[in-house]
């Protein structure tokens, strides 16, 4: 099934819309998407995650056309968790080495935008790049899980843009404020709990340009060994969100850009680059 979070905003009916519409965000709920239809749901899906990872949500009233809706992030994590060159032909492309363990870094829940918002380019930045990406969604609170039980603490699935402001990343030598602007972390459509992220093909497009093109197969660090390493150290709470690594092929954006990411069998994630206003 498909998770989403929507408002009925009266802004609705712009294309893109800018990072901070309050008022959009005011409205928000929670949603189980069927088809062109939205029911509405009593509370955020990972309350309803029993101990054995069954999600049994509980609808609140008759339904929205999603037509009738704007779709916003579907997460609403404590923290980004993220993983540095898990595909062995991005960490060529940047002139490093695959790593014998998942590199982790985390993004602030400030950068989340959710589908058609905008990402922000900074002013002090002169290089800002798109970086696609699989993201996995926590269900339960986790702490030390083994690879075997790490599936059961999965949510769903969804797609994310690792944004990243590569001279600041490199000028700085670590990576908190290349990766950390508000707008970095485009999130969306929907969160899918039923998605297989098997060996699926992942792709970025910028203005409709094929940028990146990879499989899932070709991650260095599989999805169970990146919860079990990162649950040794910090503990993973309920929608809590993993960026499973990019693919070669990263590139440069500008104001006035769009940027898709899209995964087969899960949909796409379309956001708008715009310049940073004072």
């Amino acid at each position: 099934m498909r998770i989403v979070r929507y408002s009925k905003s009266s802004s609705m009916e712009e294309d893109f819309l800018p990072f901070g519409a309050d008022d959009l965000y005011a409205s928000a709920g929670w949603g189980l998407l069927v088809d062109d239809l939205v029911y509405p749901l009593l509370r955020a899906p990972y309350l309803d995650v029993d101990a054995d990872g069954v999600y049994a949500p509980e609808i609140l009233t008759r339904p929205y056309k999603l037509a009738d809706v704007r779709l916003l992030a579907p997460v609403t994590p404590s923290k980004l968790v993220c993983v540095g060159r898990n595909y062995a032909e991005h960490a060529a492309e940047l002139g490093n080495e695959v790593p014998s363990e998942p590199m982790i870094f985390l993004k602030p829940p400030t950068a989340v935008i959710g589908p058609g918002e905008a990402v922000v380019y900074p002013s002090i930045s002169e290089r800002v790049d798109h970086e696609g990406e699989l993201g996995v969604v926590i269900g339960r609170r986790c702490r030390n899980v083994s690879e075997a039980d790490a599936p059961h603490f999965i949510f769903g699935y969804t797609l994310a843009n690792d944004v990243t402001a590569r001279d600041l990343q490199k000028k700085d030598g670590q990576w908190t404020r290349g990766k950390g602007f508000d707008t970095f972390a485009p999130v969306g459509p929907w969160v899918d709990t039923t998605f297989d992220p098997t060996d699926r093909v992942l792709r970025c497009l910028v203005n409709g340009e094929l940028r990146q093109q990879s499989t899932t197969a070709l991650m260095v660090h599989s999805i169970p060994r990146i919860i079990a390493h990162v649950t040794r150290f910090m503990t993973l709470e309920p929608g809590d969100l993993i960026l499973t690594g990019t693919p070669s092929g990263i590139g440069p954006v500008k104001p006035g850009d769009v940027m898709t990411v899209a995964i087969d069998g899960l949909g796409s994630l379309d956001n708008p680059v715009v310049a940073e206003t004072m």
